[in-house]
């Protein structure tokens, strides 16, 4: 595999740093949560324990969600693509690039949307280490040559239909969201943040390369072999997460939308057939 040192040198600390990072946001704390007005006007709850403790208990239950999927999915993923991806596996350089995928969006998330605290170098560092080790591994696959790496039974068209849902789902969910606060007097539901970090990610970035890997996938371009194999593999991993914070965040009595607690574990669980199936088309 091309720029196999590198790699050699870039994966291991993702994978101990991650581990670091995602048993330090599990890890128990005593504490008691206190209701809090932001400065906007909004009623949140602190949750005042632990690595999280600036951090709303919303965002906590959705924080730990992923710190638990990380753990138990994503790091052993990474283990064993980056060990196929060595011995000159296709799948395995793809299924790598996903969880790369994975873990450079969830870390740009803390970087950007986590209270400060203790491990912020860390999510800096697992942001720029994966960033790069996702750039090599995409350089490392013959792009030109992809698609004849494919079967001409890979059903195209399903997976090219999941990735226009999940792009115009996430775009409808998050525009609402957004069209909200136009009304007079309005308080944005920010969580004790900035701004809506989580929705500029997935508008800016996760629905247009949607769009575009499910377009050139039915025009069989070879980017559209590659997009649609990486995202696939990536939303693998995000789709559990998303769905169990989901549930994560009910269990703590943060009211949740009945079509989110719907909608997204049924994306997930497609995106995790449709990753199946790709990958068992790969020659």
């Amino acid at each position: 595999m091309k720029y196999q040192n590198a790699l050699q040198w870039l994966i291991p600390p993702i994978f101990i740093l991650t581990l670091f990072a995602a048993l330090a946001g599990l890890w128990p704390a005593e504490g008691t949560p206190y209701a809090l007005t932001t400065f906007r006007g909004e009623e949140v709850t602190i949750n005042a324990r632990g690595l999280y403790y600036w951090d709303t208990v919303s965002m906590v239950a959705q924080m730990q969600a992923n710190d638990l999927v990380t753990l138990v999915l994503g790091l052993p993923l990474l283990a064993l693509s980056f060990w196929l991806a060595r011995r000159g596996s296709l799948r395995g350089r793809l299924m790598l690039a996903g969880t790369l995928g994975f873990i450079l969006y969830t870390y740009i998330t803390m970087c950007f949307g986590a209270h400060y605290n203790a491990l912020f170098l860390v999510y800096v560092a697992l942001f720029s280490l994966s960033l790069f080790a996702f750039v090599l591994v995409l350089m490392s696959i013959d792009i030109p040559t992809l698609p004849a790496h494919f079967s001409d039974t890979l059903p195209r068209g399903w997976i090219a239909g999941l990735l226009f849902f999940a792009a115009a789902f996430l775009s409808l969910a998050w525009l609402s969201r957004i069209a909200a606060t136009f009304a007079p007097g309005a308080i944005p539901a920010l969580e004790n943040t900035t701004s809506m970090f989580i929705q500029a990610m997935d508008l800016g970035l996760i629905v247009p390369v949607c769009l575009v890997s499910g377009i050139l996938l039915l025009r069989r371009h070879a980017w559209g072999y590659l997009l649609a194999s990486v995202g696939l593999t990536k939303f693998l991993t995000l789709g559990i997460a998303v769905s169990l914070m989901g549930l994560n965040m009910a269990r703590v009595g943060v009211p949740v939308s009945v079509v989110e607690l719907v909608i997204f574990p049924a994306m997930a669980l497609a995106g995790v057939v449709m990753t199946v199936i790709l990958l068992k088309h790969v020659q």
